[in-house]
């Protein structure tokens, strides 16, 4: 029972550790390259899978702890930092960021006006769009769409 606690905790923490970077890349390259306004800490719980958070904790526990060759473990943990430090580079955090955030080609309607364009980032109360009638990035509220 014991070791299942601590594999569990110590792939929660390396799981965590990963997706640290892997939210910062796509913070660094997607949010503040296209100046969106939402905090680092908001974007990281609000974009979190659990499913996938808890499957891979188990992953990185089992390896870390059962496998008693430790540059297996070495490897394969270091593989998946490398992959998740990868998104601090401008083009892979970018287009991380676009395939998690964006959504291309999208019509919201309000009462007043109706925007063509495409969504960069759907917040808790408001929408950061690309409004292609007017060629600009544009906040709108979410109480105000139909």
């Amino acid at each position: 029972m014991n070791k299942i606690v601590q594999a569990l905790l110590t792939g929660m923490f390396i799981t965590f550790f990963l997706d640290f970077f892997i939210f910062l890349g796509i913070f660094l390259n997607y949010i503040e390259l296209h100046g969106i306004d939402v905090y680092y800490n908001i974007l990281f719980a609000d974009h979190q899978n659990l499913y996938i958070f808890f499957v891979m904790s188990i992953f990185f526990g089992y390896i870390s702890v059962y496998i008693k060759n430790y540059k297996i473990s070495l490897t394969i943990i270091g593989i998946f930092g490398i992959v998740a430090l990868s998104t601090l580079l401008q083009g892979i955090g970018e287009s991380l960021g676009e395939s998690m955030l964006m959504t291309k080609n999208s019509t919201l309607k309000s009462a007043k006006h109706t925007f063509i364009g495409d969504i960069y980032y759907e917040g808790r109360e408001y929408i950061t769009f690309y409004d292609r009638e007017i060629n600009k990035m544009i906040k709108i509220d979410k109480k105000d769409l139909k």
